[in-house]
């Protein structure tokens, strides 16, 4: 399994890194790159201005964070045109899909940018200009790949003439329509060609020479190549990306499909799959959001926030419950808890905060299936949307690096969170009647996480014991935890004061990325709440949430009166995108002539 994400600029560590894991494949793969054009990238990532080229680089990544593969590609937005200047898979990472996902990824990011099409420079597989059988193989083998696609060479133009007199190898310009089937005009087509050469390669292509190959392209529209490597293929269509949900200002939708395998039929558990159902049939006729099918992780993606220990109990613990049945806690270790009981079902206190969360057969799985929502949801912020909610149950905010109760067994939001900490600092905010013990106590002593909470009295609110002012952080965390307890009963206009407060914490921190835990048991008549929120308030908070601008993933936590459930998080929703400012993403540059072949299939 692999991802892949765009990066615009070398500001986080996690994308320096990634950029020089970049550049020594780079060393490796184009030999005839100068080594001065290699430590440009990170200028031209930053500099979109350079060559009036702005630049976006593409990684595939393995769940580790290894490199898998790798595109750099240029958009010039004047023009509307992207170029592909450079693709290809790590040493020892050919196949695997790596090159078709990455470039198929390319072609629908230059889709969603308005582009007419995608450029790209492939040395030739014409015997007289390619006399090495060995070297036209390999350029073959290339314009095969680039073939399934739709993209083929431009032909009648004087483009692969060589730059010096006699030269082998001189490469095609190949063009993709990006599935669009509209013909190049020959006036656009020299447009784009003159911006190619004189962008890009100005600094070694002599003026006359870019007139010559400019002047050349006189068919109009411009003709591609017939297909060479077999017959014309059906295009793959276009899936929905992070960058085109952007642009329509939609919502990613992740929902946990396997929530309603976790249904404890039990008189006073309110925490059923009716909640979701509720919720989704308010949102959906709204047509601002966009259901993305949520991807499995590993297990490692949890254990890095929750001890491995605790995570093997709640797997084999609930294994071992009948079907049907469930366990309650019912003995705490307050005396020792460096001993645990020798039988799976008693250890349950040994891990668990209350008497009223229960392990049943399904409870491991259908928290594993949350925690799917929330990573899928994160990722496709780090390819370009703005807002994501992750509609999941059961909840996760009460759950701790080792305990379990609230409801909740694995936490979500706080996965999510040190997942997005490897590119920038992430803001938590916890609007649920009950306070967020679970992300303050995982997060407690660090400083590139901020944890914010909203919430209830805490000497009379769920959890109890957490919750207080007091409660800053400790070590390289004091200071980055932020607790606005407020009374049981309370006008809405107080609530709104504490949310000023935490916002403007939040503006203070300024983070990459914003994660929301969206309790809507603050509504009015919720049977676990005191407060009295009504639909109007939620449009008000989602407002203000999106005024911050960041990108945001909503998880859903508590809210348990479900005749308002879903008015309120609809309310919530359109006033989330009402308030959310669109943001163009970090710009980026271009760079010098090196090495002509662009195209490296993997």
């Amino acid at each position: 399994m692999f991802g892949i994400r765009m990066i615009f600029d070398a500001v986080t560590p996690a994308d320096r890194m990634a950029i020089a894991e970049v550049q020594a494949v780079i060393r490796r793969q184009f030999p005839g790159l100068s080594e001065e054009e290699i430590a440009d990238l990170p200028t031209l990532l930053r500099n979109p201005l350079k060559h009036r080229l702005r630049s976006i680089l593409f990684i595939s990544e393995d769940p580790k964070g290894g490199l898998r593969g790798f595109a750099l590609l240029r958009h010039a937005p004047d023009l509307a045109f992207c170029y592909l200047d450079l693709i290809s898979a790590a040493p020892g990472r050919r196949g695997g899909g790596i090159g078709s996902a990455l470039y198929q990824r390319i072609r629908e990011e230059a889709r969603d940018m308005g582009a007419v099409g995608l450029f790209f420079e492939c040395l030739p597989d014409d015997p007289v200009l390619s006399p090495d059988p060995r070297v036209r193989q390999e350029n073959a083998d290339r314009l095969a790949f680039y073939e399934r696609f739709g993209a083929r060479p431009i032909v009648g133009t004087a483009y692969e003439t060589p730059l010096t007199p006699g030269g082998d190898n001189p490469p095609y310009l190949v063009f993709d329509d990006l599935g669009s089937g509209r013909p190049l005009p020959a006036t656009q087509a020299r447009t784009i060609v003159r911006a190619i050469l004189d962008r890009k390669y100005g600094s070694v292509c002599p003026e006359d020479y870019i007139r010559m190959v400019v002047a050349s392209f006189t068919d109009d529209p411009v003709r591609l190549r017939a297909h060479r490597y077999g017959p014309a293929r059906p295009r793959r269509p276009a899936r929905v990306t992070a960058a085109r949900l952007a642009a329509q200002g939609q919502i990613v939708l992740v929902v946990n499909d396997r929530h309603e395998i976790h249904h404890v039929r039990e008189r006073g558990y309110v925490e059923s799959p009716v909640r979701i159902r509720s919720i989704l049939a308010e949102l959906l006729p709204t047509n601002l959001f966009e259901r993305v099918q949520a991807r499995h992780f590993a297990e490692s993606y949890i254990t890095a926030v929750h001890d491995a220990g605790y995570v093997r109990f709640l797997k084999k613990a609930g294994a071992l419950v009948p079907e049907g049945k469930s366990i309650y806690p019912y003995t705490f270790p307050v005396r020792n808890r460096a001993r645990p009981p020798k039988e799976l079902p008693l250890r349950a206190g040994y891990y668990c905060i209350d008497t009223f969360t229960p392990i049943n057969r399904n409870a491991y799985l259908a928290a594993v299936g949350a925690v799917d929502c929330a990573l899928t949801a994160s990722d496709a912020l780090l390819e370009g949307a703005r807002l994501a909610y992750g509609l999941v149950r059961p909840p996760g905010h009460h759950a701790e690096t080792r305990a379990f109760g609230g409801f909740c067994y694995f936490n979500s939001a706080a996965i999510a969170a040190h997942h997005l900490s490897r590119y920038g600092k992430v803001a938590m905010l916890d609007l649920d009647y009950h306070h967020g013990n679970g992300q303050q106590e995982i997060f407690y002593g660090r400083r590139d996480v901020l944890t914010v909470s909203i919430h209830g009295p805490p000497n009379t609110t769920y959890p109890y014991f957490s919750g207080f002012r007091s409660e800053r952080g400790n070590g390289a965390g004091a200071g980055y935890n932020l607790n606005l307890p407020l009374p049981e009963h309370v006008p809405p206009e107080q609530f709104f004061t504490a949310l000023e407060t935490a916002l403007q914490r939040v503006r203070h921190y300024g983070p990459a990325h914003l994660i929301v835990c969206l309790g809507l048991d603050t509504a009015r008549g919720d049977p676990t709440g005191s407060w009295e929120l009504t639909s109007r308030h939620f449009r008000r908070m989602g407002r203000a949430v999106g005024a911050l601008g960041l990108p945001t993933l909503v998880m859903q936590e508590g809210g348990y009166r479900t005749r308002s459930l879903g008015v309120n998080a609809r309310h919530f929703f359109q006033g989330l995108h009402e308030g959310h400012a669109p943001a163009e993403p970090a710009p980026a540059p271009a760079r010098r002539r090196g090495d002509r072949d662009r195209g490296v299939a993997p």
